[in-house]
């Protein structure tokens, strides 16, 4: 008798996991939206409309941007995170909401590892310090230099409080030995704008957004906060080399799905985008926005949210850092 009922039971679980696993095997059969938690214009966006452009005949199903823009982030990854893990939702989200926010938020509605899992890592975008044109320096230690004379009369230019611009500027000042004040701004627009006017020393900021500026003549590049040189500005040593070893800070795009999505999914998603990375168009146009390609598995993409948080969870931590 007892062994009819195993027999039974596992039966009755094998026909339960069969639409499962042909559904997966099967997948897509329908539409695949690729959520973004940030407006549209920004270059999320413009990564996440490239990447569903790509991934689309690839996949033989269409592949749409939804933008659930909000609470740094907040939004969009609560939407996800409570979405059907099928295969139908993915995310493409940044470092803030998915490494800084843990540190920032005491209630946060959900965990960056917990409640997804990670397909990969499209780029990397290594912040540019940037400083007026008429700034009476012209690199990093010269930078660090002139701070030291006027401690206490230097500041800062940020694109809002907790985001990876103002981290990488906390980071910066206790690596140096130095002491700036933080003047926050609503986005890289109006941050930019006091910085070029010399309201402000220096910036740290996405090259994609900073950039033009600098190739304008508008400000001065005084190093860029990648681990090598980038081939789209070569001709700007990084802050590591600069005096600073091992200094790095950079925002980063991650994709992913809500957790309980079949692995054979994640597996499939994350081989279509190492394909798509490996696109000579693709690679130009990532590289040309002075990023880092990215790539590689979901593993490594998990590993290095897991040392992101660490790293910006103790900068917050000793700078005593709170959202007002």
């Amino acid at each position: 008798m007892i062994k009819h009922w195993l027999c039974a039971l596992y039966v009755g679980l094998l026909i339960l996991c069969l639409p499962i696993s042909a559904t997966a095997q099967d997948y897509p059969t329908k539409t695949v939206r690729l959520v973004i938690p940030y407006p549209p214009g920004g270059s999320t966006d413009v990564m996440a409309r490239l990447i569903a452009q790509k991934l689309a005949p690839s996949l033989k199903q269409a592949v749409v941007v939804e933008n659930k823009a909000g609470a740094s982030g907040i939004i969009g990854s609560e939407f996800v995170a409570k979405s059907k893990p099928d295969g139908y939702t993915i995310f493409l989200t940044g470092s803030g909401p998915h490494a800084i926010n843990i540190s920032l938020f005491p209630k946060l509605p959900y965990d960056p590892l917990k409640d997804f899992v990670s397909i990969g890592l499209p780029a990397v975008f290594p912040l540019l310090m940037s400083a007026p044109a008429s700034a009476p320096y012209s690199d990093v230690a010269g930078f660090i230099a002139f701070a030291k004379r006027e401690q206490g009369k230097v500041n800062y230019c940020s694109i809002g409080a907790g985001t990876p611009s103002h981290l990488a500027a906390e980071m910066f000042a206790s690596s140096a030995g130095i002491s700036m004040t933080h003047l926050p701004y609503k986005g890289s627009g109006p941050a930019l704008v006091d910085t070029i006017a010399g309201v402000c020393h220096v910036i740290f900021d996405s090259a994609l957004s900073s950039g033009p500026h600098v190739r304008s003549g508008k400000l001065k590049a005084l190093g860029i906060a990648s681990t090598k040189r980038l081939q789209a500005w070569s001709n700007v040593p990084t802050i590591s080399e600069s005096g600073l070893p091992g200094y790095e800070a950079a925002t980063w795009l991650a994709l992913l799905a809500p957790t309980g999505t079949p692995t054979v999914i994640v597996a499939r998603l994350n081989r279509e985008l190492n394909q798509i990375l490996a696109m000579p168009d693709v690679r130009e146009t990532i590289e040309s926005q002075g990023a880092s390609l990215g790539g590689g598995s979901p593993q490594d993409l998990t590993n290095f949210t897991e040392s992101e948080i660490r790293k910006w969870g103790k900068i917050i931590r000793d700078g005593n850092i709170k959202l007002d």
